[in-house]
C-alpha cells in the first residue's frame, strides 16, 4: 500500500460484514488501541499517532466502509452512524481485540460513541479527537440539539460544496482552486498557515473517498423549508443529520468506561460558528435568506458535545477536556507531540 510510512502496515481483516483495511505498527504488542477517521480521509491521517504510542500498547487504525482501501459498502443512513459501529464491532470481534481503547476523529468521534453506547463492553477507554456532535452536523439549535425543522432541514448531504464533491470526484491534486481537496485540507482540517509534512499523504487518503449516493455525500433531498435541503437516506452526511443521528443518553449505560475530550481550540468544522454549518454561514450573509437567530441559531456543536458529556460525569462518569491551543480540526496533525502527551496520560490512568 503506498503512502505508508515505515514501520506501519496495512493488512486486510475478512469480517462477517465486509472485508476491512486496518494498519498495524510492526511488532508492537500489548493492549489494543484502535484509531477510528473522520470524514472524507482514511486511516493514514493517524500513522504518526500510532508510531508516537508508547511501548504496551498494541496500535491499529481502520478504514470505514467506503474510505480507503476496505470495501465501498453502501451507508444506511436511517441507522446513523450504526454501519459504521457495527463494522467497527465486527473487526474488533475477528481481531480479538475487545474491550479496546478507542480513539475517533470528527466523523469518527461519533462512530466510537455509537460503539459505546451499543456494545460498552467492547470499550475500554473512548478519545475523541474534535467529534462531530452527539446531535448530528446541522439542523439543530441549543445545547439539547433541537431540531430547526422536522425534516432534519439544513443537514444531510445537501449541505456539501459540489464543487468540492466534483473536484474529490475528478481525484484533483493540485491546489488550483480554493474548493481543491489540498486546498480544503489546508484551510481547514488545520489551522492555516500550517503545512504538514505529510499533506500528499493526506490528500491521497481524502481521494480515497468513494462519491456517490450511498457514499459521499449521500443521496439529496429538497424541501421547501430553508435553506431548501434536507437529510436523505443513505450515504455519509445523511448518516450524521440529526434526524437519524443522535446520542444524548450516554449517560444512561453502564459500565461507563473513561472518556478524553481532546480538541483544537480554532476548528472551523466542528464550531459553535462552523464554516460547514448553514445556519452559521447564514448568519453571516454567505446563504441567502436565513430566518434568523430566534428560530435558526448556528448549531452550538461544542456546547453540545459538552452538555452530554457533562451528564455523563454526573452520572458517574469521568471525562477530561484537553483543549489544544492553536489547533484546528486536526490537533493529532497539527501539535502531534502536545497531542499523544495527552493520549499517554489518559491510557495510562485508564
Amino acid at each position: 500500500m503506498d503512502h505508508l510510512l515505515g514501520g506501519i502496515t496495512a493488512r486486510s481483516v475478512a469480517t462477517h460484514r465486509l472485508t476491512v483495511n486496518v494498519l498495524e505498527a510492526e511488532g508492537r504488542s500489548g493492549t489494543p488501541v484502535v484509531f477510528v477517521h473522520g470524514n472524507v480521509s482514511s486511516s493514514l491521517f493517524w500513522q504518526q499517532a500510532m508510531l508516537d504510542l508508547r511501548a504496551g500498547y498494541r496500535p491499529l487504525a481502520v478504514d470505514l466502509r467506503g474510505f480507503g482501501g476496505t470495501d465501498p459498502e453502501p451507508v444506511d443512513a436511517t441507522r446513523g452512524v450504526r454501519d459504521y459501529s457495527d463494522d467497527l464491532a465486527a473487526v474488533l470481534t475477528v481481531l480479538g481485540l475487545e474491550p479496546a481503547h478507542l480513539v475517533g476523529w470528527s466523523l469518527g468521534g461519533g462512530v466510537v460513541l455509537q460503539l459505546l453506547r451499543d456494545r460498552t463492553e467492547l470499550v475500554r477507554t473512548v478519545t475523541l479527537v474534535n467529534p462531530v456532535s452527539p446531535y448530528g452536523f446541522g439542523g439543530t439549535r441549543g445545547v439539547e440539539g433541537e431540531l430547526t425543522d422536522e425534516a432534519g432541514a439544513g443537514s444531510g448531504a445537501g449541505t456539501a460544496n459540489p464543487d468540492f464533491v466534483r473536484l474529490l470526484s475528478a481525484g484533483e491534486r493540485s491546489a488550483d482552486s480554493p474548493l481543491s481537496p489540498r486546498q480544503v485540507l489546508l484551510s481547514f482540517y488545520v489551522r492555516p498557515p500550517c503545512q504538514p509534512e505529510l499533506t500528499d499523504t493526506f490528500v491521497e487518503s481524502m481521494l480515497s473517498t468513494r462519491i456517490g449516493e450511498e457514499h459521499y455525500p449521500g443521496n439529496l433531498v429538497q424541501t421547501d423549508a430553508w435553506p431548501g435541503v434536507a437529510p436523505g437516506d443513505s450515504g455519509v452526511l445523511n448518516a450524521i443529520a440529526p434526524s437519524h443521528f443522535r446520542l444524548d443518553d450516554l449517560h444512561r449505560i453502564t459500565p461507563k468506561p473513561p472518556i478524553l475530550w481532546i480538541r483544537g481550540a480554532e476548528d472551523q468544522i466542528v464550531s459553535d460558528t462552523s464554516m460547514f454549518d448553514l445556519a452559521y454561514l447564514g448568519s453571516i450573509g454567505a446563504v441567502p435568506g436565513w430566518p434568523g437567530e430566534a428560530t435558526h441559531p448556528p448549531q452550538p456543536m461544542v456546547a453540545q458535545t459538552r452538555a452530554v458529556l457533562d451528564r455523563y460525569v454526573a452520572a458517574g462518569g469521568r471525562c477530561h477536556e484537553v483543549v489544544v491551543a492553536g489547533a484546528g480540526h486536526s490537533p493529532h496533525i497539527e501539535r502531534p507531540a502536545e497531542f499523544s502527551a495527552a493520549v499517554r496520560d489518559f491510557l495510562a490512568k485508564g
